[in-house]
């Protein structure tokens, strides 16, 4: 008690700081220590990122205590962790803690969840239609999950009510369904499909969108949703797709183009499919490359009709260099050989592939990180 009674003696804002460096669990358990502790517990400034993620023991119950004791108009950013991978199970979000949420966090503009059930969710518009950025992490969607309003359950008795309303029943356009999500990252979700991703091109304010491991994602999918087109995603930005365990493809759907993408991201198997659709992508002016193996001349080939490209990085990637025939028998060819070893840096692995660039690409800056280069012998 005496170190509780010598903590008084501090500034509130001191305090808080303070606080500021335990995880949820413990600001709860820290919250029971005395009155003046469980108001600056609930001091708003330290419910701006939530993080529940780490927390094992997290059910419906304890969200529904945690929103209504502690979560507020201070929340921006919320990460929760479903019951998928535990032995429990059970339901987890439910439409009337959404509900709540919306109207209790009204500043909620980022939403992550990890292994969590959506299933059970008519769609996402019972989201907050405050979020911004949502996250999917190993989840499950049901097939309408993406759609703009949920799907109808109830029907009119009589035939001339249900003509009624569909009478009266205003158009749905994107700007007044609520959705304001602008990125949307999806990472190893198992059941979202080609139909999901046309889905997504009533989002009239979606312009960046990542597909990570999404085994059910093809090149004719994507292909469907690349401005011009009934399904087109037309608002679209910035694009990111990275697959590293399985031989997808699905980056060869942006071999007829995509007007107006000016960023585009690609990892593992998704990189050798990808860099032959380039030519195609007029707009580019950011791209990375990252977890793959290259050639010199397959970034060379791939990027020279780039004119627009301001930014290229390169992240884990592998450079595979030919080996020359002259090196074991001395001569120019080898002291070149040891001269470009010694220019070579972490920054700067491959020297002569950043010079041919800055011919090719005057406008251009590269970027190496954490790259390696491999000598081919044969």
């Amino acid at each position: 008690m005496a170190d509780v009674k010598a903590l008084d003696c501090f500034p509130e804002n001191i305090l808080i700081e303070i606080l500021s460096y335990l995880n949820v669990r413990e600001l709860v358990r820290n919250g029971r220590v005395c009155r003046r502790w469980r108001g600056l517990v609930k001091d708003q400034r330290l419910w701006r990122v939530v993080d529940l993620s780490t927390w094992k023991g997290v059910t419906s119950r304890v969200l529904w205590a945690l929103l209504r004791q502690y979560l507020g108009r201070g929340l921006r950013y919320l990460r929760l962790r479903g019951l998928l991978l535990s032995a429990r199970g059970g339901a987890f979000l439910s439409e009337p803690w959404l509900q709540t949420l919306t109207s209790k966090c009204p500043r909620l503009c980022r939403l992550s969840l990890l292994h969590t059930d959506l299933r059970g969710l008519p769609s996402c518009s019972v989201l907050p239609p405050t979020l911004q950025i949502l996250e999917l992490h190993g989840c499950e969607v049901p097939p309408g999950f993406f759609t703009q309003n949920p799907p109808v359950t109830s029907e009119p008795d009589h035939p001339v009510v249900a003509a009624s309303n569909v009478q009266n029943k205003p158009p749905v356009s994107s700007s007044s369904s609520g959705i304001a999500i602008e990125t949307l990252i999806l990472d190893n979700v198992p059941s979202f499909t080609n139909q999901h991703l046309q889905s997504l091109n009533l989002w009239g304010r979606l312009i960046r969108l990542e597909l990570r491991e999404m085994i059910r994602v093809t090149a004719s999918g994507l292909r469907s949703c690349a401005p011009p087109g009934v399904q087109a995603l037309s608002h679209l930005k910035h694009l990111e797709m990275d697959t590293g365990s399985r031989q997808q493809m699905a980056a060869l759907g942006l071999g007829e183009g995509w007007v107006g993408l000016e960023s585009l991201g690609l990892g593992g198997r998704e990189v050798s499919p990808g860099l032959l659709c380039l030519s195609r992508l007029p707009d580019l002016r950011w791209l990375r490359l990252r977890s793959c193996r290259l050639t010199e001349m397959m970034v060379l080939r791939s990027c020279r009709m780039l004119k627009e490209l301001r930014r290229l990085e390169f992240w884990q990637v592998e450079f595979v260099i030919e080996s020359r025939r002259g090196e074991t028998e001395g001569g120019g060819e080898r002291e070149e050989s040891e001269r470009e070893r010694e220019e070579s840096s972490e920054n700067d692995p491959v020297p002569n592939l950043r010079r041919s660039l800055a011919t090719l690409l005057p406008k251009c800056s590269v970027l190496f990180t954490q790259c390696t280069v491999t000598e081919n012998m044969d």
